[in-house]
């Protein structure tokens, strides 16, 4: 079963690779995956402070121990597991961006993007739903950089979302 997922995900992974690598869409998942990167989740302080000023303190804390076991489940997976990235998987690939680390399940940037929206949109609003989206393509320009596969995206999305719905 397992070598029917890994030809499949390596199907998958080849086909979004090889067609995107060089056009704009390449260029495009760069700037999504720089949002991903880390920085951006600090805007997670003055939106909780304006939208919850009476809870920010507790909202914030709680902020941070979601982020910080998202962190350590998905380095205890990634170190545990050591899936090797594309490029080194795969013959003739060369990941568009240098990754931080040489494994790639789960997804680092994926999990912490669905844990951020996941945690916007029950404690804050409804509204930020619409960030789904964004955790999406996180998820997607690590493939069209070549740095990870299908399925180490979607781990990513389960992990970061089941994180901020047992902690909330």
């Amino acid at each position: 079963m397992f070598k029917v997922i890994q030809a499949a995900d390596t199907k998958f992974f080849l086909t979004v690779f090889s067609n995107y690598k060089h056009t704009y869409l390449s260029k495009f998942a760069r700037i999504i995956s720089f949002t991903g990167d880390g920085w951006f989740y600090l805007l997670l302080v003055p939106l909780v402070i304006n939208m919850k000023p009476g809870q920010a303190s507790y909202t914030l804390e709680l902020a941070v121990v979601g982020f910080t076991l998202e962190r350590v489940i998905y380095f205890a997976l990634k170190h545990s597991l050591r899936r090797r990235r594309p490029p080194k998987f795969l013959s003739g690939v060369e990941s568009l961006v240098t990754p931080s680390d040489e494994f790639s399940l789960p997804s680092g940037h994926t999990s912490a993007a669905f844990f951020f929206v996941t945690f916007l949109t029950i404690v804050l609003s409804p509204l930020f739903l619409t960030l789904y989206l964004w955790a999406c393509l996180v998820g997607m320009s690590r493939v069209i950089l070549g740095v990870h596969f299908p399925t180490d995206i979607m781990a990513g999305a389960v992990i970061g979302t089941s994180i901020a719905l047992a902690i909330l």
